[in-house]
């Protein structure tokens, strides 16, 4: 039978009262309830090419772009505006655009259900990236996703620290004079190759503990410690590999940046399909304990 969402208003009320039900259960499953063997498996350069083809043809079949045109590019807007107003907050500008990807693995959850969906062969929509919201699932994701937050805001606090101490304390004269003093100085130089190395230490730290973490918890109940220790397991086991991703990942959102954030349309929905994909290539396990009705 065909099931519709009504209006919007309607289906989101909906959904968010299914999660408030869940809210106990959901609670009760942060340390997890699926005792599934999870085995890590070997994974090479050839994964990553199969990942980002599998990415590519899910966002081709579920043009999974709406989302982040609806719901992305507004408050992208919003904060370019802001940001562009506010000679205080110029310093910003950088560490946050680079910083989005910190919270990349939280953006991408819907995306990852979406695929789930596609390889069980079950109805799949764009509408269905928010179904997470009534599941079991929901409680141990914002968990986890509160974590992502906590990281980026350290990172954000960092980057002001660190501007403080070079081209600070005070605001920038204007935008020409404030680029011109990073480029052209020896203390913008000092901030520039500090802040590269603070931020590539964030970044690593997001990306082994949560390469497959929130997969692992769309597709099991296995609670927050298990699928982080997974994630870190698989970035142990796979150094090269894992660190070859992440590049990738960091080369296409740079790509997506620098074309004033409209390659971001392709590039994100196809990096959260690609994501769930690497996921079932570096973890074996038995099949999901999760039913059908988890998020539907």
């Amino acid at each position: 039978m065909v099931q519709t969402i009504g209006n919007p208003l309607s289906w989101t009320a909906k959904v968010f009262g299914r999660g408030m039900r869940h809210l106990e259960e959901g609670t009760s499953e942060l340390g997890g309830d699926d005792d599934t063997a999870i085995v890590i498996r070997h994974i090479g350069i050839e994964d990553l090419r199969f990942a980002l083809r599998k990415g590519f043809e899910d966002f081709q079949a579920l043009r999974s772009d709406a989302i982040f045109i609806v719901l992305i590019y507004p408050i992208i807007g919003v904060l370019l505006v802001l940001f562009a107003s506010n000679a205080d907050l110029l310093p910003m500008v950088f560490p946050m655009v680079s910083g989005f990807a910190l919270l990349g693995p939280l953006a991408a959850v819907g995306l990852y259900e979406m695929s789930r969906r596609r390889e069980l062969g079950l109805d799949t929509g764009w509408v269905h990236a928010f179904s997470v919201i009534g599941s079991p699932s929901f409680v141990p994701i914002l968990v986890l996703g509160g974590y992502l937050v906590v990281l980026f805001t350290a990172w954000m606090l960092c980057a002001n620290w660190i501007y403080a101490l070079t081209l600070g304390p005070e605001a920038p004269v204007s935008q020409t004079v404030f680029v011109s003093d990073v480029l052209t100085t020896g203390t913008g130089w000092v901030m520039i190759i500090v802040g590269c190395f603070v931020g590539f230490v964030f970044a690593a730290t997001v990306l082994a503990t949560s390469v497959v973490s929130f997969p692992l918890l769309i597709d099991h109940h296995i609670g927050v410690p298990k699928a982080v220790v997974t994630s870190v397991r698989i970035t142990r086991e796979n150094p090269f590999t894992i660190a070859v991703w992440g590049a990738i990942v960091a080369g296409l959102l740079g790509i997506g940046m620098i074309t004033m954030f409209l390659g971001l349309i392709i590039i994100l929905p196809v990096l959260g399909h690609a994501t769930w994909h690497l996921y079932r290539r570096a973890v074996a396990s038995a099949p999901s304990k999760r039913t059908a009705q988890d998020h539907t």
